[in-house]
């Protein structure tokens, strides 16, 4: 038998410990506690594995023991363990206690987890109940991350497991929370696609201007296929970004820099007075955002939106411009999520829509089944932009763009539909070769787009019509008589057996 603990196992167990919340707190919020309670068990773990360690090398010289620890990515400061609160969990003021542990590992971890803890207070009233209430619920807390199923030390489990679990909490918090889960989970399936579209490359720089619980940048990251590449992200949440930072932790990504910050309007990522520019650039921006600077836009001291300013009440092209301002010129690519009213609105919109395809940006139109998020129901669209297209680039010559119509391509589960491999397969390899399938893509030459004015609705450039099968009137008549006859005849037979039965 194996001590090694498996993926499920601490999915599992992770997830029935938020049975304590549960009813009580809303999924939105009580999200925080748990997944800080699985970080604080996690580094608790993985500080006293090392320290067995250096036990074993150095004997009873505390001294060597503890600055050897101090030399690790992380330093786990005296009395604040998982296990130093666990001992206590009995104690009256035991949300207090485990406030100032969090606040203790921020003090001692500056450069990786300052302020990470701010927005969660264990000791919160109005968030965990009255003090009785309060303290049982976290003694049950601390009792459910102590069994043996949660011991995360590195013997027992690899750091992609508890990277995984991070992931497979956010996305079952999404589920829980449904419209609000928007702002931190980008669904695996869609997250996978999106940085396979965007290709990063060892050396790359990539950043997330909309990142979340940081998910889509992990999964951007491991598109490399090394550790050679920077990771850049900004999120306005402040409870969303601290979870970025935990999760980039969790992944062995600490040097990810995850600005607090609002993007469209007080961008973080500067470099001498400039924004900084990146070679690849993702994001799920949140859909159609209303009030999202608009009257600002105009005077915007990076001048990001020189192309128009994005309606007021709808801030998808405030996201757009922004990320291919900060794409590399002639070499970055932008992938990003955009609801269908992108393709198609006209007004400020379309001003901005169509200069972008002048300047021959768009390199793809991908279209996605409905009901992928848990956010929404509708179907939603990836646009990849591609720098390299500018005069100058690697495929400066190139003018076309590539529509795909992948609605079809899912499965259908209980709550939501899924893209799986085979899905994920055919737009990666459509996109690849940019063919022509039949009913499935199209590749529409500039003159084309400039005849749809410039709309994007993939309907116009793919068409998906299978006509009905022609119906043979005649042939249709001569059945429905003779089955009328068939029907007559039993209908005599059922009279006589029943005349027979004296009914």
């Amino acid at each position: 038998m194996t001590d090694q603990l498996t993926q499920h196992q601490v999915n599992q167990t992770a997830w029935a410990a938020c049975d304590t919340f549960r009813g009580v707190v809303d999924a939105g919020q009580y999200k925080d506690y748990i997944l800080v309670m699985l970080f604080l068990k996690y580094i608790s773990d993985l500080w006293n594995d090392h320290a067995d360690k250096y036990r074993k090398q150095y004997g009873s010289d505390q001294a060597r023991i503890r600055r050897r620890l101090e030399r690790e990515r992380f330093v786990l400061p005296e009395g604040a363990s998982f296990y130093d609160l666990y001992e206590r969990r009995k104690e009256a003021n035991i949300g207090e206690l485990i406030n100032i542990a969090l606040e203790k590992i921020e003090d001692t971890n500056r450069s990786k987890l300052e302020g990470v803890f701010r927005n969660i207070d264990f000791n919160s009233e109005s968030n965990l109940g009255r003090v009785k209430d309060r303290n049982r619920r976290l003694n049950n807390l601390l009792e459910d991350f102590a069994k043996p199923a949660l011991d995360l030390r590195p013997s027992r489990v690899t750091g992609d497991i508890i990277g995984e679990c991070y992931i497979y909490l956010i996305s079952r918090f999404a589920s829980d929370a449904g419209k609000k889960a928007g702002e931190f989970y980008t669904p695996a399936a869609v997250s996978k696609l999106l940085a396979k579209l965007a290709a990063p490359k060892s050396g790359d720089t990539i950043c997330d201007p909309a990142c979340g619980s940081g998910s889509l940048l992990i999964r951007a990251a491991e598109e490399v296929g090394s550790d050679n590449f920077a990771l850049y992200g900004q999120e306005v949440n402040g409870s969303t970004w601290a979870l970025a930072r935990m999760n980039m932790f969790l992944h062995s990504k600490d040097a990810a820099r995850v600005e607090w910050c609002d993007t469209l309007n007080s961008p973080a990522l500067i470099e001498s007075d400039h924004l900084m520019k990146f070679d690849v650039v993702v994001a799920n921006p949140p859909f159609s955002l209303d009030k999202w600077g608009a009257e600002n836009a105009a005077k915007d001291q990076y001048n990001r939106f020189w192309r128009g300013v994005p309606p007021k009440s709808k801030g998808d092209y405030g996201f757009i411009t922004h990320m291919i301002e900060i794409a590399k010129r002639q070499s970055g690519r932008v992938a990003v999520i955009v609801p269908h009213g992108v393709l198609f609105r006209a007004g400020a919109e379309g001003v901005i829509r169509t200069k972008l395809i002048e300047e021959n940006l768009l390199d793809a139109v991908v279209g996605l089944p409905a009901n992928l998020f848990t956010t929404t129901g509708i179907p939603v669209a990836i646009l990849v932009f591609d720098r390299s297209r500018e005069e100058g680039g690697a495929n400066g010559a190139r003018k076309d763009v590539l529509f795909i119509d992948a609605s079809n391509e899912f499965t259908l589960s209980k709550t939501q539909n899924v893209m799986d491999e085979t899905h994920i397969g055919k737009v990666l390899e459509t996109y690849k070769t940019r063919a022509e399938v039949s009913k499935y893509s199209h590749l529409a030459a500039p003159e084309e787009i400039k005849a749809n004015d410039y709309n994007l609705n993939i309907p116009r450039y793919v068409d998906t019509f299978v006509p009905e099968e022609e119906i043979d009137v005649a042939m249709l008549q001569r059945e429905i008589i003779q089955i009328e006859k068939e029907l007559a005849e039993v209908r005599g037979r059922m009279a006589g057996y029943l005349k027979e039965l004296g009914v």
